[in-house]
């Protein structure tokens, strides 16, 4: 078993754990995009493949604290000590930890290097377009969010209660993360995955309202 396989095998034993909208299935998209992305910007592979791997395993310390903990900062402590047991030498493993500390969208800490901008635009992707429609509403699923709340003054919901909506998702995320990606491919990707996106609401919208 290569040093690849043997971080898969630790992420995958985390996410055994993890609810649908940021599980297994969900890191196994970010890392084939990231590794395409990866290959186009020319950023070092083996770095992206663990980052992404490990990128979302303190997911659940976030959720578990309503959102008052970051899971990217605590997913690199807790990537740091993994990588650490598996032997990983301490300048690969602090890039790689690195990569997941900046892949958040609302992160303070932004990506800078190649393999930062693979990790970042790969999570971003998969959080807009038809596969982050049906994350927005697994999520909203998971924390007891109502179907839609069109029309609401976002500045007056707050994350992880009843309002916290696919819709409120989209208006406080989603729409925004187009503008957001750092590769030329990641963001020819997102420009029709948020046209996708955007028709949607503006459908779903219509058909809460009974118009169409």
């Amino acid at each position: 078993m290569n040093l690849t396989d043997k971080i898969r095998e630790k992420a995958e034993a985390i996410h055994a754990r993890s609810k649908g909208s940021h599980d297994w299935e969900h890191t196994l998209r970010v890392y084939r995009l990231a590794v395409h992305l990866a290959k186009k910007e020319g950023a070092d592979i083996f770095i992206v493949k663990a980052a992404a791997l490990l990128h979302d395993i303190a997911r659940g310390i976030e959720d578990s604290s309503g959102g008052k903990k970051d899971h990217a900062a605590e997913g690199a402590k807790m990537a740091a000590g993994i990588l650490k047991k598996l032997g990983v030498n301490g300048a690969a493993a602090a890039r790689i930890c690195m990569c997941i500390e900046t892949h958040r969208f609302r992160g303070t800490k932004k990506p800078e290097t190649a393999e930062e901008k693979a990790l970042f635009d790969a999570d971003k992707l998969d959080s807009i377009g038809a596969v982050g429609i049906g994350r927005a509403f697994l999520f909203a699923g998971e924390i007891g969010a109502r179907l839609h709340n069109g029309g609401i003054k976002i500045s007056a919901t707050k994350p992880y209660t009843r309002e916290d909506t696919a819709y409120r998702e989209y208006m406080v995320k989603l729409r925004h993360v187009s503008k957001k990606m750092t590769t030329t491919e990641g963001k020819k990707l997102a420009e029709e995955r948020h046209i996708y996106m955007r028709d949607f609401f503006a459908r779903l919208d219509l058909e809460i309202k009974g118009k169409i």
